[in-house]
């Protein structure tokens, strides 16, 4: 029928919505212009194939059971599924669907609403990656979250993120992933020449490499001399990177820019926090905590361990005639001593001053504590050249053992410092 002459087929040909009538069986029957427009397919290349073919194969059960809600009677006016493109993307459709008793039809009205769950995933997910850039403790677990949701938004096949190994240094690469986030073996050197571009200023943000792959990146951190560089990859006989997509990468390495710059505040404060400024050496606090988690260590493998407290002999002297930084220096060869003294999983810390403590771990023997404590006092007898004075200290070396003198950190501190000043006032 048409409104006052208006043929009907001209008023659905100029409908946005998509008109549909299914038979009982799932077939289409008709179609109006606009699901070609929706879906790409021409109306002659669907009629009398079942519907089902087009929904996306994770919506394909649901879907299924709604159709037989509505045939049962239950008109459906917003039931939301997705459909499958001719080209292979996916569409994103809102029905308004009933049956019709007396002709056996589905009749349904189809809205496209793919922009509309393109944006709300979109800022779901610029909002999850911005409270991953504030809240992430690490680099790779910042990365992950980052790409989960990058894919979502631009599908990629890889993921890559480069940073420079000082400001003016090469790339290196950091994290590098395919689509499931397993991590790739290398970076094709074309990508690599890609990523170095970039981030020396070159402005195109996507990149061909002929028929092998396609590239979209963004600099990390303001080109050039930017400290790294963020990007993705498809297969070059994929859909093409489009500016929109080089605009939402650009957004998501601002956001890593800035979580990285936050990861390296947090270092330098659990570096000042933990580490002792002059010498780099564990301060009292990280070496209590080491020595409760050797000291649980040492009861489950039912070992000793020893605490060694040393103070270095003549230091004073050194502070007093030749001042303050020759003792700053002369308190570096001490520590860099101790370290060459003792095994990687031994642990030297300064406690202040001139006084400096090694933990040592898993002990068998007495006779292997006063062994290392021997090597320390020969490493420090050695002579030391500061400012042209050659110098010769000491150290004075008090030990305690754990079980027998003490259950815990302290004690066992408290222990050796006095074994140490005993020994001092000796002049052993």
């Amino acid at each position: 029928m048409a409104h006052r002459g208006i043929p009907l087929d001209t008023i659905l040909d100029l409908m946005l919505d998509a008109v549909c009538v299914v038979d009982p069986h799932g077939r289409f029957l008709y179609v109006s212009p606009a699901f070609s427009r929706i879906l790409g397919y021409d109306g002659e290349e669907v009629l009398g194939r079942n519907m089902i073919e087009f929904v996306h194969p994770d919506d394909r059960a649901r879907t299924l059971e709604t159709a037989l809600e509505i045939m049962s009677g239950q008109p459906k006016p917003l039931f939301e599924n997705r459909y499958l493109h001719r080209d292979g993307h996916v569409v994103h459709l809102m029905w308004s669907a009933r049956w019709s008793d007396d002709r056996q039809v589905r009749v349904a009205v189809a809205r496209d609403i793919t922009a509309r769950k393109r944006a709300e995933a979109m800022q779901a997910a610029l909002y999850a990656m911005s409270e991953a850039a504030h809240e992430a403790r690490a680099l790779p677990e910042l990365m992950a979250c980052m790409q989960s949701h990058l894919i979502g938004l631009v599908p990629a096949a890889q993921c890559v993120l480069a940073l420079r190994t000082d400001p003016a240094g090469d790339l290196r690469v950091e994290y590098a992933v395919d689509q499931a986030g397993h991590p790739l073996a290398h970076v094709p050197a074309a990508g690599r020449d890609f990523l170095a571009r970039l981030a020396d200023g070159c402005e195109a943000r996507i990149f061909r490499d002929g028929l092998a792959a396609q590239w979209c990146g963004a600099p990390v951190g303001s080109a050039p001399g930017c400290e790294g560089v963020l990007a993705v990859m498809r297969p070059a006989d994929g859909p093409g990177f489009s500016e929109a997509d080089a605009e939402l990468l650009h957004f998501v390495a601002l956001q890593v820019a800035t979580a990285l710059q936050r990861l390296r505040l947090q270092q330098r404060l659990r570096q000042m926090a933990q580490f002792d400024a002059l010498t780099g050496l564990p301060n009292r606090a990280l070496l209590i905590d080491r020595m409760e988690t050797a000291i649980a260590a040492a009861r489950r493998a039912r070992v000793r361990l020893a605490v060694l407290y040393l103070d270095v002999d003549r230091f004073k002297s050194v502070n007093d005639t030749l001042g303050h930084a020759a003792g700053d220096t002369l308190l570096q060869v001490v520590a860099q001593r101790l370290r060459a003294s003792v095994r990687d999983a031994d642990t030297v810390a300064r406690l202040g001053g001139d006084e400096f403590v090694v933990l040592i771990p898993e002990l068998r023997r007495r006779d292997d504590a006063d062994a290392v404590a021997d090597k320390i006092r020969t490493a420090l007898a050695l002579p030391v050249d500061i400012d042209g004075h050659t110098l010769q200290v000491g150290a004075s070396i008090g030990v305690a053992l754990w079980p027998a003198d003490g259950e815990d950190g302290r004690a066992l501190l408290s222990v050796a410092d006095a074994a140490m000043y005993a020994l001092k006032r000796r002049g052993a």
